[in-house]
């Protein structure tokens, strides 16, 4: 498998891996291929940080982190992470989600936070957001708030979280 940095030409099948991914998820609005597309349009969008796996020149996985705040802090917002069905629990997501982990170490971010499952995400190192400073600005279980410190270095945050308005979340 490979990963890479998305390109230009690769946003159709981008946005049918992710209508894919999402069609039988448990907890999906119907729209993340909408979000991607309006995400990559808006100014909180990282282009290094819009990924792609692909399998034998195919692309099976996507993965884009935004910029949201925390305070004064630009953290990291995981939204959405997508594989095709037919490629999923073949450790395709882990290896996007840590492969983004590592860019945006090197780009200088401090924390990533992702609402979603609290059975997936813990095992890459996600835990309750709140135990880190960073808190919801909207109702939602604890346990599916998460955040992952990226690097160890990074300040302390602490306050409610604003994401890019491509979220639709005031």
């Amino acid at each position: 498998m490979d990963i890479r940095q998305e390109r230009i030409e690769d946003y159709n099948l981008i946005y049918t891996v992710v209508k894919a991914a999402f069609d039988s998820a448990e907890h999906a609005d119907g729209n993340e291929q909408e979000l991607v597309t309006a995400l990559r349009k808006g100014e909180n969008y990282i282009p290094q940080l819009a990924l792609v796996a692909e399998e034998k020149g195919k692309i099976v996985g996507h993965i884009m982190f935004t910029k949201a705040r925390v305070g004064e802090t630009d953290v990291l917002a995981l939204a959405p992470l997508s594989v095709l069905p037919e490629y999923q629990r073949k450790g395709i997501g882990t290896a996007l989600i840590k492969e983004g982990h590592k860019i945006a170490k090197d780009l200088g971010y401090g924390y990533s936070v992702v609402l979603g499952s609290d059975t997936y995400y813990p095992r890459v190192g996600y835990v309750p957001a709140d135990t880190l400073g960073i808190f919801p600005p909207f109702e939602i279980p604890r346990e599916n708030f998460m955040a992952y410190k990226i690097n160890e270095k990074a300040s302390t945050v602490n306050g409610v979280i604003t994401y890019a308005k491509e979220f639709g979340i005031e």
